[in-house]
């Protein structure tokens, strides 16, 4: 199984990106996990004190079970992610079942912050898009996906979006492997990435006949 992550701050395009490679590959062969799906669970708390939570450090997402969903998936084992409910800063009863395919794509803002993550990556990848864009289609998703206020939204990007970015976002880029500017914008991007995913799987299906 071919574990990409894609990641990038927020509003870069990394859901545009995973979802066209989907496209390109068909979704026979690639599962496309997010993870926002994995925000911690806060529901022994009020919704006053989730909202005051810091949602862009690292430390929000719970990655062991991400990891052991990715071991499950490896051991060729289907598995059930939790389902993140923006409006409430909680999970939800819901899950999504995931079953085992060649190609697995993790989108999310800390996907190469964490080092254990990235170390089950087979392939890293980051989305590189100019801040005045990323904050405007934040704004425009907080506001009609999830229902946030202008000033919510306002106040959010200043006290945690843009800290977070800058201290831990902004760095991972460094352990990158491939790096997409613009993000969906860029089809030539997106397709020699798509071009490198064909033949690494290529490659490893030949390397396991050879064995």
């Amino acid at each position: 199984m071919l574990v990409i992550g894609i990641a990038g701050g927020t509003g870069s395009g990394k859901t545009t990106v995973a979802k066209s490679i989907m496209t390109k590959l068909g979704s026979t062969n690639v599962t496309l996990i997010s993870q926002d799906n994995y925000y911690l669970h806060h529901s022994g708390i009020t919704f006053e004190e989730r909202e005051r939570i810091n949602y862009d450090h690292p430390r929000a997402f719970e990655n062991n079970l991400l990891l052991q969903h990715l071991t499950q998936l490896r051991n060729g084992q289907a598995v059930d992610i939790p389902v993140y409910d923006f409006s409430q800063h909680a999970r939800s009863e819901e899950t999504i079942h995931i079953e085992v395919k060649p190609i697995v794509l993790i989108e999310g803002i800390h996907v190469l912050t964490d080092e254990e993550l990235r170390s089950a990556l087979n392939i890293k990848v980051f989305v590189d898009t100019d801040p005045d864009v990323r904050i405007l289609r934040r704004l425009s998703r907080d506001i009609n996906e999830r229902g946030r206020s202008l000033q919510s939204v306002f106040d959010q990007y200043l006290t945690t979006v843009k800290p977070m970015h800058d201290a831990f976002i902004e760095p991972s880029k460094k352990y990158a492997d491939i790096i997409i500017p613009e993000g969906g914008e860029n089809q030539i991007g997106i397709s020699l990435l798509t071009i490198l995913t064909e033949r690494y799987m290529t490659d490893q299906a030949a390397n396991y006949e050879i064995g």
